[in-house]
């Protein structure tokens, strides 16, 4: 008999040395799930209202088990409780308060009891090792990893990690490319999330921060931060542009990535396919970057908006459809590395839009300050666009110009504001027709042009305003790099974002505009306090 216990204490030790070498966790999680699954099929054997405890050496494999009892002086509960009588019998020295333990017999696992206590242990063991694979890789985003495809479900690959297993999502993986069970195959930790079932290890081939990290294994300068990648964008499995910089003036970043022969960069264009690679030299001025980023196109001349955040590039009329490459390849892929709009037109396209708004300008100073059109043409020759900068310059200013006078100048000065006041009053009276409200327009920074749009908007009232966020106000337009660079991939912004206000005096309106809430919430507390004290009287 002792043999055959001695056996099955051996067994169950072999048993929880090969379960944490297999799944590689902890043994003393292994342990602790069959201490687990014994209290359970003892509770089962002796009712489940004891609190019965178990202890398995992790050495002899010895099994204690035990039945856990606090000693009172009036025993409500018998399966928790006992009296000091009682317990002075197990225990001689045993008072009111102590908690005892009540030695059980080993019991016989039956089929159901047996079987319950796997269960048990596998869910422990499983949720080890789930934790254990989520610990490994959650750090680890960002990295390049190796493993097998283990199956292909509705288009997405299933990885083997050898650890864990990886998803490479439809949506990241390399078009057109054929993958077969076995294969391996290296790609990029893109994300690492707990879940209900399990860590989930999204992949990818995809993303640009894969070839980034195909260049910094393929280049041992950019591996040792000598050169450097200062942006990536990819058109997967057709093009790719990187714009690299080098922190050592004697070498050339360009050079280097692309290595004898080219046997650097066609490495990495192996791995992804045969994606062309263009190699930029990056630089800190805008419109250099954005010139060498629409390489091989030749670019005549680059102009920044900077409120509006776009680039206007224009190059010769020969020069437009490489500029724009095939389906807009070129221009989106220029416009994803610069993070920057960019807006392609040929010179002739160019020199008409500037034509345009020069008349554009002109007509209006003909009609709103009263003077002829070769007053007006001069004005904008000079640069001036608005009527603001005419009505607030330095005066000056405006009389240096060839053929002006300090008279002509106060004159056209005084005419701009006149102008002002009067497209402030016409803003004034259509916002009332709208219906926004007065009190809209006590409000900081809000002109009546500003109130007009918002009441076109829907926005009329204070509470209106209130419940906008602030970006949902005052966000610049953004143009959409993955969209070719043209006005239909651009993001609308805030309702005001024409007027370029800044985020601080967004929020600054905002909050003004629930200024009220907060002053009803203190009248309503006042009262409160009014009747407490007439109730108290």
């Amino acid at each position: 008999m002792a043999t055959a216990i001695s056996a099955n204490k051996a067994e169950l030790i072999a048993i929880a040395n090969a379960v944490a070498s297999e799944k590689m966790i902890d043994k003393a999680i292994v342990i602790e799930a069959m201490e687990d699954a014994i209290q359970r099929a003892a509770r089962a054997r002796y009712g489940a209202e004891n609190d019965i405890r178990a202890k398995l050496d992790p050495n002899s494999g010895d099994l204690r088990l035990w039945r856990v009892v606090e000693v009172v002086e009036q025993v409500d509960d018998y399966f928790k409780q006992v009296d000091v009588r009682g317990a002075q019998k197990l225990q001689k020295d045993a008072k009111v308060g102590d908690f005892i333990v009540d030695p059980l017999p080993p019991i016989e696992f039956g089929r159901i009891a047996a079987q319950a206590a796997k269960q048990v242990i596998f869910q422990k063991v499983r949720d080890a090792e789930r934790e254990r694979q989520y610990d490994e890789f959650k750090d680890r985003a960002g990295e390049i990893i190796t493993g097998v495809v283990k199956r292909v479900e509705f288009g997405h690959v299933v990885v083997d990690l050898g650890r864990a297993e990886g998803v490479i999502r439809r949506d990241q993986q390399i078009p057109r490319e054929v993958v077969r069970v076995g294969d391996r195959v290296r790609s990029l930790i893109l994300n690492v999330r707990r879940e209900n079932r399990g860590p989930q290890i999204f992949l990818s081939r995809a993303h640009p921060e894969f070839m980034k990290k195909l260049f910094a294994q393929e280049v041992p300068e950019i591996y040792d931060g000598i050169i450097e990648i200062k942006a990536a964008a990819r058109d997967p499995g057709s093009r790719a542009k990187i714009g690299v910089i080098s922190h050592d003036s004697s070498i050339d970043p360009v050079g280097a990535c692309v290595g004898m022969k080219g046997s650097r960069v066609q490495a990495v264009v192996q791995e992804m396919q045969g994606e062309k690679i263009d190699i930029i030299p990056w630089s800190e001025d805008t419109a250099t970057f954005v010139v060498n980023a629409l390489q091989p196109a030749n670019v005549s001349r680059v102009v920044i908006d900077e409120e509006e955040d776009r680039i206007e590039v224009v190059v010769p009329d020969d020069q437009l459809s490489l500029a724009i490459g095939r389906r807009g390849q070129n221009v989106r892929l220029a416009s994803q590395l610069t993070s920057k709009a960019i807006d392609i037109m040929t010179e002739a396209d160019a020199s008409e839009k500037r034509q345009k708004e020069f008349l554009d300008r002109s007509e209006m100073f003909q009609n709103e300050l009263d003077v002829d059109e070769t007053l007006a043409q001069l004005l904008v020759a000079e640069g001036f666009g608005e009527l603001e900068e005419v009505a607030y310059v330095e005066i000056d200013e405006l009389a240096a110009i060839e053929g002006f006078d300090e008279e002509l100048a106060a004159e056209l000065q005084n005419r701009s504001l006149e102008a002002l006041d009067r497209r402030e009053a016409a803003n004034r009276d259509e916002r009332r027709a709208l219906g926004v409200e007065d009190e809209l327009a006590e409000l900081p920074y809000l002109t009546e042009a500003m109130l007009v749009t918002l009441g076109k908007a829907g926005i009329k009232t204070l509470d209106d305003l209130a419940d906008l966020a602030t970006d949902e106000l005052v966000q610049k337009k953004r143009a959409d790099p993955r969209r070719r660079g043209e006005s239909r991939g651009e993001d609308k912004g805030g309702v005001l974002a024409e007027y370029g206000l800044s985020d601080e005096q967004g929020n600054e309106i905002i909050m003004a505009a629930r200024a009220h809430w907060f002053e009803d919430e203190a009248e309503q507390g006042s009262d409160g306090e009014d009747a407490n004290a007439d109730v108290s009287q």
